[in-house]
């Protein structure tokens, strides 16, 4: 990201900021004592914000909580580079993206990983029976997210080159609609949208990423935010792990809060919750040398404008 493209992108968040819209909401003073969060349609911050257990952690450390809704992983980092949010969650893929632009973030935690939360999905109908006879096919997926890994893999697990699959770039509610009307020969994509495609479409799955892809969810911060108020980070973390636990123990209760907000059947979120993992920790070597495989995977397909070092963006374990 060049310096100019900050500059553009900070003042667009002031400017939304000061109309309480997009960007996560006003810019902190120097005394506002506020974790400002930004989340998705799904996934457990929606609920920790739902339950309100964060405000009441933090009431003791005189803090309070800002949340901004995002519609996806690179629009909410992009608020945390500009300074609009302090805090936030995404797949694996976006974090890597926005260190080689230079945003200024930490990973504080993750949750374990659920390989079976992402697949490449071909029609009810379709001919193929497996992921080598994707060679000259069409697949739809979103550019430089979790499931390009996972087509990444499945193909070098194929023996299909990289290049000899096409590919159509579509965020998933165009490549839905491309998948349902034969524009597309399959897609990869990640859950809740891969198991509402499953139950409406009885699409099938050609491979999921079981052996072939950790599928890890990310909590991170703004650098800054997290050095000078780590007190708050662990609150927040601490609540989070307390919503992981709720989350097992009532699958269809979570999947329940979660269908209105998603817009999808709790019946769909179901499927989702029980193929996602919950236990939230810090990030061990194992998963930053996970991390860094996708990002080395990413630089030599030249979606990245440098190669990135993940260790230098993780928070060091605190107590």
């Amino acid at each position: 990201m060049t310096m100019s493209r900050r500059r553009v992108l900070a003042a667009g968040a002031a400017g939304t900021a000061a109309l309480g819209l997009g960007l996560g909401g006003p810019a902190r003073a120097a005394d506002d004592k506020v974790i400002r969060i930004g989340f998705q349609k799904y996934g457990t911050l929606i609920l920790l914000k739902a339950k309100g257990s964060l405000e009441e952690r933090l009431k003791p450390l005189g803090y309070r909580v800002a949340w901004s809704e995002f519609p996806a992983g690179p629009q909410l980092l992009e608020a945390l580079n500009v300074g609009a949010i302090d805090f936030g969650s995404t797949g694996e893929a976006p974090p890597i993206f926005a260190q080689a632009a230079g945003a200024d973030l930490q990973y504080v935690a993750h949750e374990p990983p659920a390989p079976r939360g992402e697949a490449i999905l071909v029609p009810k109908t379709s001919p193929l029976k497996s992921v080598a006879e994707l060679k000259g096919k069409k697949v739809a997926l979103n550019k430089g997210s979790n499931v390009h890994y996972l087509l990444v893999k499945a193909l070098e697990q194929a023996e299909v080159p990289y290049d000899a699959v096409e590919k159509v770039f579509l965020a998933p509610a165009d490549a839905r609609a491309a998948f349902d009307g034969g524009r597309v020969d399959a897609w990869a994509i990640w859950d809740p949208f891969q198991a509402a495609a499953e139950v409406a479409t009885g699409a099938r799955t050609l491979v999921n990423g079981e052996g072939l892809v950790p599928n890890h969810q990310f909590y991170l911060a703004a650098r800054k935010f997290s050095e000078s108020h780590g007190p708050v980070v662990d609150a927040t973390i601490a609540a989070l792990a307390d919503i992981d636990r709720w989350i097992a123990a009532n699958p269809q209760a979570a999947a329940d809060q979660l269908g209105p907000a998603t817009g999808i059947p709790a019946s769909v979120i179901r499927v989702a919750v029980e193929r996602q993992a919950y236990g939230i920790r810090s990030l061990s070597p194992a998963v930053v040398a996970e991390q860094q495989k996708i990002a080395d995977a990413f630089f030599k397909l030249g979606l990245l404008a440098k190669p990135v070092v993940i260790a230098e963006v993780v928070r060091k374990p605190t107590g």
